[in-house]
């Protein structure tokens, strides 16, 4: 084994191994404790529950929004017309929230409304910059987004069928299922994994972003925390309304990190190792020839 794939390797192993440790023992917790922990926290008129049910999955589509901007506008090489599909994105996202509020959809108003917004804002923030320089950002973002809530998360939930917890409340709590025994296919229930906790990891590409930008530490742990924060209290909120069980979110939460973990090797960790080596190779035959 070479250098480089000894590195990469190293990466790869190092990053799972912090993942999956914590991940692993709280799923053994909650396989035994799910039902409890509900039991013991879940509050149908926490405003808490009520806020991540509305607003928790939004921020997600608006980075979501921005990096389909980017991606599309990147494809022109005229700095001025890589903001078009941006406005195109604008224009639609406007009229969605239109038709939402018509409707009384609030659900569909506040995402289209957070994705019109978000773009408006990185479009004045970026609007004299080169996107070329953001698309590999936006593609961890948009190559995420479908490993993990549309993929995922949809096709898990169908494949399962677990119940969840506010349903167990007219059904009966006999109908409970761990984790680990899924009562099988459903279209009617959902619980596992939970989507919108995927949709609140969304926002953990911005740490690749910080993490490469020329900061202080302290500068990027306060920028990071926030990411971390956001994620927490979207998956709390799911559990404390009754939405979801402990394990639905930490499943979603588990798989968010572990895309992101490949994602990052694929984009960054194997190019940069690969140019560190052919770069002192390019040395040593420049010694060579020197000497």
């Amino acid at each position: 084994m070479n250098l480089t794939e000894l590195k990469q390797r190293n990466f790869l192993i190092r990053n799972f191994i912090l993942l999956f440790i914590p991940w692993i023992i709280l799923a053994v917790i909650f396989g035994l404790y799910d039902l409890q922990i509900s039991n013991s926290i879940v509050n149908f008129d926490s405003w808490l529950g009520k806020f991540g049910a509305d607003f928790g999955d939004a921020l997600g589509y608006g980075l979501i929004g921005i990096s389909i901007a980017i991606i599309f506008g990147s494809l022109f090489k005229d700095v001025r017309f890589q903001k078009l599909p941006a406005l195109i994105i604008i224009v639609i996202s406007n009229g969605v929230m239109i038709y939402g509020l018509v409707i009384s959809s609030n659900k569909t108003a506040i995402i289209s409304g957070v994705i019109s917004l978000s773009v408006v804002l990185f479009v004045a923030i970026k609007f004299n910059s080169d996107w070329n320089y953001y698309k590999k950002y936006a593609w961890i973002v948009v190559l995420l987004a479908i490993f993990n809530p549309l993929l995922f998360i949809q096709i898990t939930k169908i494949l399962c069928g677990r119940i969840r917890y506010r349903d167990l409340i007219d059904l009966g709590f006999e109908y409970y299922t761990p984790w680990y025994l899924p009562p099988g296919p459903s279209l009617q229930h959902s619980s596992f994994p939970s989507g919108h906790t995927a949709m609140g990891w969304m926002l953990l590409p911005l740490i690749v972003i910080i993490c490469k930008k020329e900061l202080h530490v302290f500068i990027k742990v306060l920028l990071i925390i926030p990411i971390i924060f956001w994620g927490l209290i979207v998956s709390f909120s799911r559990v404390i309304i009754g939405a979801h069980f402990a394990s639905d979110v930490l499943f979603s939460t588990g798989m968010a990190f572990f895309v992101l973990i490949l994602l990052y090797y694929f984009f960054y960790i194997r190019k940069e190792i690969v140019n560190e080596i052919s770069q002192k190779n390019i040395t040593n035959i420049e010694n060579t020839e020197n000497s």
